[in-house]
């Protein structure tokens, strides 16, 4: 029994439950908070059910549950240096039923999306979906070792999360490339577009920090991730360009919030969003070990969360 269980608690460590999680609280935020606001003079135009909501979320999380399989399988040699204590596959699980495991997950995902695909007559979610699986395994197997381009894809990926519900949105007439753009789709679109790119640049400022708290694995292993390539020092300062980014980013929405008069909006922004940003940004001027970088990356994470939550501000005003 023992054995089940440590078995049962490798196993959702090599597909970072958590993030699994995280990506389930996402995508149902973004469904309850802002789509079902947007249509609420006129529910029956949805065209994501709440049923259908259920298998796009599963697929979601069995592509990214492949797609963490796969990362480790190709990563064992750089993770036997950056974290020997957090290793699974060599250790618990072998790399024979890793791969298993990668592709069983991987075309579940598959199966689904093409599924979801069919009730929704929309083929771009099984275009997407094939493409994330495809990036995934591309990224761990060559892009990951490579300047910057990882890193894209792994952000970009992560503001498909949020972008997959616009797209399921969508409908198209017979012999058209355009979908039928209704106020409310229009919408979801700006609000989607928001939050992709706010998880974006998060995203793309945690893989570079993570980049850092791993380059003594990474360089052993031939990688070429930017603080290998640029130099701690430089590598700080892109990602400092994207927290100011962020920080007049919010800035900007601030003063909308003003405008618009939504105190709840101003008060969350003032008191949580720009402190937490500040927060961080002291934090990474200040970091020096491979301890203070992996706090870092996980206070990156929280404040993905942090902005993830203020989908309630929306709901609360609509």
């Amino acid at each position: 029994m023992n054995n089940f269980f440590m078995h049962i608690r490798s196993f959702t460590s090599l597909i970072r439950i958590q993030n699994l999680v995280f990506i389930v609280f996402t995508q149902y935020f973004f469904y309850f908070f802002i789509l079902i606001p947007i249509y609420a003079d006129s529910p029956g135009s949805i065209v994501l059910s709440l049923s259908v909501l259920h298998w796009l979320v599963l697929a979601s999380v069995l592509i990214a549950g492949g797609g963490y399989v796969i990362n480790d399988y190709f990563d064992l040699n750089i993770d036997r240096i950056n974290k020997p204590q957090k290793l699974v596959i060599d250790r618990f699980i072998s790399r024979r039923w890793a791969m298993f495991f990668h592709l069983i997950l991987s075309f579940a995902g598959i199966v689904i999306s093409a599924y979801i695909a069919y009730l929704l007559n929309n083929p771009l979610l099984l275009v997407f979906n094939l493409l994330s699986v495809f990036l995934l395994f591309v990224y761990s197997s060559t892009f990951k070792k490579k300047l910057l381009t990882g890193n894209v894809i792994i952000a970009a990926l992560s503001a498909w999360v949020i972008m997959v519900l616009f797209v399921a949105m969508c409908q198209w007439n017979p012999g058209t490339l355009i979908p039928e753009w209704t106020s409310q789709l229009h919408e979801v679109y700006k609000i989607a577009l928001v939050y992709s790119a706010f998880a974006f640049i998060v995203s793309l400022i945690r893989e570079v920090v993570k980049d850092i708290e791993d380059e003594e694995g990474d360089k052993k292993n031939g990688c070429k991730t930017m603080p290998i390539v640029w130099g701690i020092k430089s590598t700080k300062v892109f990602i400092g360009v994207w927290i100011l980014v962020l920080f007049g980013l919010l800035i900007v929405f601030l003063f909308n919030l003003i405008i618009s008069r939504w105190l709840w909006g101003i008060f969350y922004i003032i008191f949580v969003l720009l402190p937490f940003l500040i927060r961080i940004y002291m934090a990474f001027s200040k970091a020096l070990t491979k301890k203070q970088y992996a706090e870092l990356s996980r206070e990156v994470k929280l404040f993905m969360l942090a902005g993830i939550l203020s989908m309630l501000i929306y709901y609360i005003y609509q």
